[in-house]
């Protein structure tokens, strides 16, 4: 496979995903964190590294926005629920181990 193939197929995965996670927004960032090691947060913030990298520049906000399909403060009020005292505990012993 080429480069450019390869390169394409990677950024109609990533469409994909960010799509997935844009639908799932009963799916907390925690239940991701717990289950994958990543969330959406983290998600936006490679997404800025990858532009920062190319030297675009990019914020914060406007990064979380492209994998949000909002402003991040308007999916956290729509969406985002209280973590749970279990997914908090969760969190922190995977934040032990690894």
């Amino acid at each position: 496979m080429d480069h450019q193939t390869q390169t394409e197929l990677e950024a109609a995965a990533f469409r994909r995903l960010v799509q997935h996670l844009r639908e799932r927004t009963d799916v907390q960032n925690i239940d991701l964190m717990n289950l994958a090691g990543f969330c959406r947060n983290c998600l936006s913030r490679w997404y800025r590294e990858a532009a920062e990298e190319r030297s675009i520049p990019l914020s914060d906000p406007a990064a979380r926005e492209i994998v949000y399909g909002m402003p991040y403060d308007e999916w956290k009020a729509k969406f985002s629920k209280e973590a749970t005292p279990e997914q908090k505990a969760a969190f922190a012993a995977s934040q032990k181990s690894g």
